[in-house]
């Protein structure tokens, strides 16, 4: 397909606009949505209010980079995941100026999910897997999702959830760990950053991982107890990244013996880790792919792709 598809995710921590063609990314624009330091985050009517502020420029930025006459589509997350009850109120702001967008240029408009955003971020360069059946996690703050991925259409994937954590996120810990440590939000590149600096690294937080199925709770806690006993930063900061390794070893153990091989595809923002990378790689007996790091983070570009994809028949 000749033309352009233009992407717009509005998430709890990005506003991001894209714009994917033949020949890949043709712009990526994103903002993180600013906390105030020391703080965990935001609260939704927080996030709608500065996706409003923030997503306007994206867009002029965009019609600057790729002429407006080009656009075939106009592709938007509409929640979280692919489900009837997913709903996050902060999509609504991107879902809305979509929709204005499509109106306007008498182009259809994509109604898609954040999580398969992530996974066709993910996937650019590594279009190899959508041959054949794979599992993907899908680790950020919202998510620690192990899930059975498979492309039954052009831009469409069937995802079947075979396991998640049962109380905190993996970008939830690392941020609240990294934020009790002194770093900014989100803390993911500087937690990693202390982590490389530990020279002790014989800091084990205990791994919970009941069959498909995890919990990081506890390991939140016994972090905090290092802390709180004097244990140097950056060893903490490395405990919690081989923690996350050791868990998503054994999660991914557990599913070949439940379902089979097959390849990992590692999405999301905890998934932009270098480190964490290294230790899967070291550690998971399967054949792992990682997205690229800067298409890892919440970002618009796996949203227009997958629109890309829809629209080309791919």
């Amino acid at each position: 397909m000749k033309g352009t598809v233009l992407g717009i995710d509005t998430s709890c921590y990005t506003t991001s606009v894209a714009c994917f063609g033949e020949a890949g990314v043709l712009y990526d624009g994103r903002t993180l949505l600013p906390v105030q330091k020391g703080g965990r985050g935001l609260r939704q009517s927080e996030g709608v209010f500065l996706h409003t502020r923030q997503l306007p420029p994206l867009v002029e930025a965009a019609f600057a980079a790729v002429s407006p006459d080009s656009i075939r589509a106009v592709a938007c997350s509409r929640a979280p995941v692919d489900r009837e009850d997913s709903y996050m109120p902060v999509f609504l702001t991107g879902v809305g100026v979509a929709r204005a967008l499509a109106a306007s240029l008498k182009v259809p408009l994509i109604s898609l999910d954040h999580q398969s955003g992530h996974i066709r971020a993910a996937l650019i360069g590594n279009e190899k897997l959508l041959t054949a059946p794979f599992y993907a996690v899908h680790l950020s703050g919202g998510t620690t999702d192990l899930l059975a991925v498979e492309a039954k259409a052009p831009g469409a994937f069937v995802i079947e959830p075979l396991g998640c954590s049962e109380d905190l996120h993996a970008g939830q810990l690392v941020d609240r760990v990294g934020v009790l440590l002194g770093c900014g939000f989100p803390a993911g590149k500087e937690l990693e950053s202390l982590a490389r600096q530990a020279t002790d690294r014989d800091l084990r937080i205990p791994a919970s991982v009941r069959e498909l199925s995890c919990s990081l709770s506890g390991a939140e806690s016994a972090a905090r107890r290092a802390f709180e006993q004097g244990r140097p930063a950056a060893e903490i900061a490395y405990g919690v990244y081989d923690l996350l390794g050791r868990t998503l070893t054994k999660l991914l153990a557990n599913a070949v013996a439940i379902h089979g091989e097959r390849p990992v595809l590692l999405c999301g923002g905890v998934a932009s880790s270098l480190l964490l990378r290294e230790l899967l790689k070291e550690r998971c007996d399967l054949p792992v792919f990682f997205g690229e790091s800067r298409f890892s983070s919440d970002n618009a570009v796996g949203v227009a792709a997958l629109g890309y994809d829809r629209e080309a028949g791919l």
